[in-house]
């Protein structure tokens, strides 16, 4: 586990002033997407996300809103186009709405975009457009209620699909509904997650299960449920054909013959895309962290409260943060975790 001290943040902080506008790591890849959660904390408690009974972050521990968006203005200025607001469930936040009005508004971001589980959609999704989002996610991964409320322990299902029916009704540039699949859970309905999609104009992507925190519900290895096994079932009532869209994040996309949807895929086991990676997380604490799949971080937050309103300071402890994101994940999941961090600490 590698996490920055203060002893190597001292060095940052000291290094020469910046002399690059973009954000390239060792291995020349260029960083222009950044994901930040802006809270630990959900109203559902999926199974492959958190445990039943979680303990959250205290508040001192949390980034501020106003941290968070000088942080968002600090990579912008370093290049990044795309930021995406995660959780936990970010719009459980108090003040959420606020932050992405005001994240929308940093001169020369390109897009704002927001992963959720949808239980706020049906009030919020007009706010949110209008505060700047261009794009939403929304986790389904069942259109089952009783599997629905298995999965997630405490969710319902009719009201999240009213909240994908009221962000439609916004008018979003695109909707993608997320669905991890787990086989024996949920694998069986791949072809009804499609249909659903194509049926309201979504594009949809399937995940396979990333082995981050330890889970009591269920055997990663026998869950595990490749993305070509997907392939193969949805192959038996719709034609994909490959494309070669991206929309800067991890999934391949194909294109469902004779429709607008697109199913994408996002296979950290069975078809790793490091060799591509353009994107670092901002846990809710203020970890950056360099890769989902292993420890490489710099806390940030410390930088921040120890130099206050000094961006650059800031943005030199980013730039030089690039040198220790690792080349590759090392997840594996047929062995315990080595990630201990829930998926809901670092940000969905």
């Amino acid at each position: 586990m590698l996490i920055l001290n203060a002893h190597f943040l001292a060095l940052f902080i000291m290094a020469p002033a910046v002399t690059s506008k973009l954000l390239i790591d060792r291995f020349g890849r260029t960083v222009d997407y950044l994901r930040i959660s802006i809270t630990d904390r959900c109203d559902f408690r999926c199974v492959y996300c958190m445990a039943e009974d979680m303990t959250f972050l205290p508040r001192e521990q949390v980034l501020s809103l106003e941290e968070i968006h000088t942080l968002a203005k600090a990579f912008v200025e370093l290049g990044v186009k795309k930021i995406r607001i995660t959780g936990g469930e970010p719009l459980v936040r108090k003040g959420a709405l606020e932050l992405l009005t005001n994240i929308g508004r940093i001169d020369g971001l390109q897009e704002l975009v927001i992963t959720t589980n949808g239980s706020q959609l049906e009030t919020m999704a007009r706010d949110l457009k209008a505060a700047g989002v261009k794009r939403i996610n929304i986790s389904l991964d069942t259109l089952e209620d009783d599997k629905f409320k298995e999965i997630t322990r405490t969710g319902n299902l009719q009201q999240v699909l009213r909240g994908i029916q009221a962000a439609k009704l916004a008018g979003f540039e695109r909707i993608k509904i997320n669905a991890v699949v787990l086989k024996n859970k949920n694998h069986q309905e791949v072809c009804n997650l499609v249909q659903y999609a194509v049926d309201n104009g979504l594009d949809i992507s399937f995940i396979e299960e990333m082995p981050l925190g330890i889970v009591d519900q269920h055997d990663r290895s026998s869950a595990y449920y490749s993305s070509d096994l997907i392939k193969q079932d949805l192959a038996q009532q719709f034609s994909l054909v490959a494309s070669l869209e991206k929309t800067g994040g991890p999934s391949n996309y194909f294109k469902v013959k004779g429709t607008a949807s697109r199913v994408g895929f996002i296979s950290p086991h069975s078809d790793n895309f490091c060799s591509t990676c353009n994107r670092v997380r901002l846990t809710v604490e203020g970890r950056l962290l360099l890769c989902l799949g292993n420890e490489h971080s710099v806390d940030l937050k410390a930088v921040l409260r120890t130099h206050p309103n000094n961006i650059e300071s800031l943005k030199q402890a980013i730039i030089d943060a690039m040198l220790i994101k690792p080349e590759k994940h090392e997840f594996n999941v047929h062995e315990q975790p080595v990630i201990l961090r829930y998926m809901n600490m670092t940000g969905g």
